[in-house]
C-alpha cells in the first residue's frame, strides 16, 4: 500500500479534484493543509521546489499538480 501525502489549501480547485480522484481510485492519503502550517509549507517547497498546490508525495515520488496517470503509476495502479 503506497504512502500518500497531499499538500493542499482549502481554496484550491485542483486540490479538490485530486482528492476526489484519490477517493475514486481507493487510494488512502493524508492531507496536509499548507495554508495554516508554515512548517508544512516549507517541507512541501523543499520536496517540490514550488509553492503551488497540490503537491503529492507518493512513497517519495513527488507529483506537482493534478496528473491522474502519474498518480496511478506512482501508486502502483497503472496497467503499464
Amino acid at each position: 500500500m503506497p504512502t500518500i501525502q497531499i499538500y493542499t489549501t482549502p481554496t484550491c480547485e485542483w486540490c479538490k479534484k485530486t482528492k476526489e480522484f484519490l477517493k475514486k481510485e481507493k487510494m488512502a492519503y493524508t492531507e496536509i493543509d499548507v495554508s495554516d502550517d508554515q512548517d508544512a509549507a516549507q517541507e512541501m517547497m523543499k520536496k517540490s521546489g514550488q509553492m503551488g498546490v497540490p503537491v503529492l508525495d507518493i512513497n517519495g515520488k513527488i507529483i506537482v499538480g493534478f496528473d491522474p496517470e502519474a498518480i496511478k503509476k506512482a501508486g502502483g495502479k497503472s496497467k503499464r
